[in-house]
């Protein structure tokens, strides 16, 4: 848990969550925070032991610990973006999240569309920019329309985007988006229904948990839509049996092409009845407040089956 972005505060709770929740009975979990200037394991008193990167091990009272599997609860850098999945597998250290490719991809929301695209997936118009360009303004609003979002590019929980309404914010919006990446997306606006679809592999199967509505109550769905409770989340959405089936198959579609194990949740939106991908998170937020915990629950799957899943995937 931790990481080197702005989301670390955030895995924390996620990590604090799994290492409070897991059967322990069945399990013995560590906390690891991983920041960018320590590797620690944090023991119940809060004191903290180095990890050996060499092996990924930690010496207590002179004991050397290994570890039989990584539960992945690190969103945005390095645990989200292929880093840590390329670092423990190439130690052979079994992990719950997806792959290193698959998490490289799905966190570069311009490559992941890309890829997706040649499926049928839809998606916003978009256009992109890069630290340094000149920015032909017009150029943009011709191309998406206004309103229209400027996300960074890498980067998550809301952090790093704007909804612009005038040409003439177009720049400010940038520079908040280049202070989290040095690429942009910038993305036609949608307006429609927004969701969130869960998919996991659950007992060996790929598994599309209920779905969540998203209401903000802000003008989109923001950090604080997100976690400072400003926003609705409704689950099951309140759709019809076709947009349902609709964004089921799409959401299943998306998580098989790409390869994907552990958990996904992708971000829709109903345009003309028909789903638009936003993007796809491998290290969804694990709090409880979160969705994807929220759906297991709707699915009748305890958070406790949940993690536990995880791992057993993982070591299978």
């Amino acid at each position: 848990m931790g990481g080197y972005s702005s989301e670390y505060e955030i895995s924390l709770k996620s990590g604090q969550v799994v290492f409070e929740t897991l059967d322990s009975e069945k399990y013995s979990p560590f906390r690891i925070h991983i920041f960018k200037n320590k590797w620690v394991y944090v023991n119940g008193m809060d004191e903290e032991f180095p990890i050996d990167r060499n092996d990924f091990s930690v010496m207590v009272n002179d004991t050397k610990i290994t570890f039989d599997c990584v539960f992945n609860a690190i969103h945005g850098t390095p645990g989200e973006d292929g880093y840590m999945q390329g670092y423990l597998e190439l130690l052979n250290i079994p992990h719950t999240s997806c792959g290193m490719y698959q998490a490289a991809l799905t966190f570069n929301k311009r490559d992941c569309i890309s890829t997706l695209k040649p499926y049928g997936i839809k998606t916003a118009t978009s256009y992109y920019v890069n630290y340094g360009d000149k920015i032909d303004e017009q150029a943009i609003v011709d191309k998406v329309g206004l309103p229209c979002f400027v996300k960074a590019n890498k980067a998550g929980s809301s952090f790093g985007i704007t909804k612009v309404y005038k040409k003439e914010d177009l720049q400010n919006a940038l520079e908040v988006a280049f202070k989290e990446d040095d690429e942009v997306i910038i993305e036609s606006f949608l307006d429609g229904t927004e969701v969130s679809v869960g998919v996991i592999t659950y007992k060996g199967e790929v598994k599309v948990l209920p779905i969540t509505e998203i209401v903000s109550n802000n003008d989109f769905f923001d950090y604080k839509a997100k976690y400072l409770g400003e926003s609705q989340e409704i689950t099951p959405a309140r759709l019809t049996k076709e947009q349902e089936e609709k964004v089921n198959a799409i959401a299943k579609k998306v998580y098989e092409v790409l390869k994907m194990k552990g958990f996904s949740r992708s971000e829709y939106i109903f345009k003309n009845g028909e789903p638009h991908l936003l993007e796809v998170n491998t290290v969804p937020g694990m709090t409880k407040a979160s969705i994807l915990p929220q759906q297991a629950a709707a699915a009748g799957i305890s958070l406790k089956e949940l993690f536990g899943n995880a791992i057993e995937e993982a070591l299978n």
